[in-house]
């Protein structure tokens, strides 16, 4: 059977449909797996061997479609389920497809009326769902992330200081309300006595370079200087990760890291929190739960709507910072 499974974005969201694709084609006897996403984000699943072609949705949609028409497949696995998914289910007419229930109603409850009614069921179990019909079942491995060799980090892409072991501090995030203010970052770093590199992109380097300022022997700033997959590499590589709910808080689960996960106006519930599968891996979550305005948004905004920030602003670092000590040992 041939499957077309599609996840158009972003990082964190296609390392969660990884362990869709693996049991996908491991219990399914000759399945062949097609996954299409946007450019941006197909490194994500070029090096997946259970991937057996990657389609990328670029600037030609009807070449696209054309392409998508010529493999003739037999099931498509919609794990975006939106507008632009329903268009290409639409031009691939006559081809059974299974979606996953986004539960956009309960996440508005949520939201707007801090009513609950969200399933205790994390994305992953949601995702596999779709593959009920073909007697797939969650194999409990976690995700997945594959790094090309090219990108290995080597001994001296980062300080000797560091080479013995270091806690990774993920800075960035896709929101800024999803993300501790500078200050809040300065004082947690200033207060664990162990050494640090910050992750994140090219957007975060400036921000990454005043953090780096509180000590620059303890505290090495690698945001910009790496790519995706070399940063995932520097996760794969940490004694333990502090992080947002970002993309780089998924990967480190599909290392099998432990976690320090910091939420803001997201909260857990959501089903998008660390993922390890069976394992059980030691991990602490940092949020204020008492706040009544939480959660904001199902994804975040640029500024708090409530403009006192209180989800991250009282953050309590220093207990962060007990944590990552306790932990890294």
């Amino acid at each position: 059977m041939k499957f077309l499974i599609i996840r158009f974005s972003s990082i964190g969201d296609i390392v969660l449909t990884t362990p869709v694709i693996r049991c996908l084609k491991e219990q399914v006897k000759d399945a062949t797996v097609h996954f299409l996403t946007k450019k941006n984000y197909c490194g994500l699943v070029e090096t997946n061997p259970h991937v057996d072609k990657v389609i990328v949705l670029n600037e030609s949609w009807e070449l696209m479609i054309h392409l998508l028409q010529n493999e003739d497949y037999d099931y498509i696995i919609d794990l975006h389920h939106n507008l632009r998914t329903w268009k290409v289910k639409h031009a691939l007419h006559g081809v059974k497809s299974f979606s996953f229930n986004k539960l956009n109603v309960q996440k508005w409850l949520l939201t707007a009326l801090k009513i609950n009614r969200l399933p205790d069921v994390h994305i992953v179990d949601r995702y596999l769902q779709t593959l009920k019909k073909f007697g797939v079942v969650n194999d409990g491995k976690g995700l997945d992330y594959f790094i090309p060799e090219k990108d290995l980090i080597k001994v001296d892409d980062i300080p000797l200081t560091h080479s013995f072991g270091f806690i990774g501090v993920v800075i960035g995030a896709a929101l800024n309300t999803k993300k501790l203010p500078i200050h809040k970052l300065k004082e947690l770093c200033s207060q664990i006595d162990f050494p640090i590199i910050l992750l994140g992109g090219k957007e975060d380097k400036m921000i990454g370079d005043e953090i780096a300022e509180v000590n620059d022997i303890k505290i090495y700033n690698s945001c910009g200087k790496f790519n995706l997959n070399e940063s995932a590499d520097l996760v794969q590589k940490a004694n333990l990760i502090i992080t947002h709910d970002t993309g780089l808080m998924h990967i480190a689960a599909a290392f099998k890291k432990k976690i320090i996960s910091v939420w803001g106006n997201t909260v857990p519930q959501f089903g998008m929190s660390e993922y390890y599968g069976h394992e059980t891996i030691l991990n602490f979550r940092s949020e204020l739960k008492e706040l009544s305005c939480r959660p904001c948004s199902k994804i975040g905004y640029q500024k708090c709507p409530k403009k006192h920030f209180k989800c991250m602003e009282l953050q309590n670092v220093e207990t962060i910072a007990l944590k990552a000590i306790e932990l890294v040992k």
